[in-house]
């Protein structure tokens, strides 16, 4: 099969693979249709991010069935399929306290990290970490879902309700698909982009969105003190998080981002009342309820372009994710799909 690896130069090269097969009694083969390109997808091709060289990226998939084990019994082939890319053992001490995103045993499970994804044109799977598409729910809609999961494990933890005021840093997909959720909740949300076409193309979307609220802005149009709930969706904007907090606000770091560095002042922290949330990656507990959720929002807007795997250039050039050029952003979520244009 062909998929994209992982380079040392921190680039994505189309190679060919062995075609995976089912080698333990609940492994799943499935067909890759669609592979969103994550903001971590992003970071690790900017150095921002650390994975494993030869690896074959990718973890925001869906797919159809083509073969299953023999112990399998939720899916079978030709079912339509959402993978779950946070993987848990099950057996150590957070996972059996229910912590599964703390899961001590994720070196060498961390899909498209230090395990081999999706960016490919079939993936190998075990069947508890895949679930069915519901009947009706696009391959578009779906392949948001894993995003999906992410923001409501963050926007749980940080106990966003109707009487809060949001602040959304940084207008991805992901600052997006929060402000589409708090504002589902009864937030009064701003969303803030410094980039104008994702500017335009966010107000667009949620001009679209039946009954939004939500406000896009540039940076300088948000610099008042009175935010309930402030998300760095981008992991690197600690300051300016702070800046926009209220006194006893919550600041939730969302984004990956290694180098980082803020001015942590502890004292700011005590005398203010703030609470700075890191909710880690999501736990496999949410999936179910993203995949529920999804029915009733309308992620598959948020699609800007669509591309094949040997175009996978043009891909992260539409999201300034190729490292040393310059430009802005043309697109806003861009999927691969699991096959070549040729």
């Amino acid at each position: 099969m062909k998929a994209l690896v992982l380079t040392a130069d921190r680039s994505l090269e189309l190679t060919d693979r062995p075609d995976p097969v089912c080698t333990a009694p609940d492994d799943v083969v499935f067909r890759v249709v669609q592979t969103g390109i994550c903001g971590t997808d992003r970071g690790v091709l900017l150095g921002k991010f650390s994975a494993l060289t030869g690896v074959v990226m990718g973890h925001e998939a869906v797919g159809e069935v083509a073969s299953v084990g023999p112990a399998v019994t939720t899916v079978k082939p030709g079912d339509r399929v959402i993978a779950n890319p946070t993987l848990f053992c099950g057996l150590c001490p957070p996972c059996r306290r229910g912590e599964l995103n703390f899961c001590l045993n994720k070196t060498g499970n961390e899909i498209g990290i230090d395990r081999d994804g999706a960016f490919a044109e079939y993936m190998r799977l075990e069947e508890r970490f895949l679930y069915r598409i519901p009947d009706g729910m696009s391959y578009d809609r779906a392949v948001l879902v894993e995003p999906l999961a992410c923001v409501l494990n963050n926007t749980r933890a940080a106990g966003v309700s109707a009487d809060d005021r949001v602040v959304v840093l940084g207008g991805g997909p992901i600052g997006a698909v929060v402000a589409l959720v708090a504002d589902r909740l009864g937030c009064a949300v701003r969303l803030v982009e410094p980039d104008g076409f994702r500017r335009t193309a966010l107000g667009g979307y949620f001009v679209d969105v039946p009954g939004s609220a939500v406000e896009v802005a540039p940076p300088g149009e948000v610099t008042e003190r009175s935010a309930d709930v402030v998300v760095d969706t981008v992991g690197s904007l600690f300051d300016q998080a702070s800046a926009l907090a209220a006194d006893r606000g919550r600041i939730v770091i969302m984004g990956f981002n290694e180098q980082a560095r803020s001015a942590l002042r502890p004292l700011e922290i005590l005398q203010r009342g703030l609470s700075v949330i890191g909710a880690g990656d999501y736990n496999s507990l949410v999936f179910s309820r993203a995949v529920d959720l999804a029915r009733r929002l309308p992620l598959e807007g948020l699609i800007t372009h669509r591309f094949a795997l040997d175009e996978a250039d043009a891909a992260l050039r539409t999201i300034c994710a190729v490292p040393g050029a310059a430009g802005a952003y043309t697109g806003l979520k861009v999927v691969i799909e699991g096959r070549t244009a040729a």
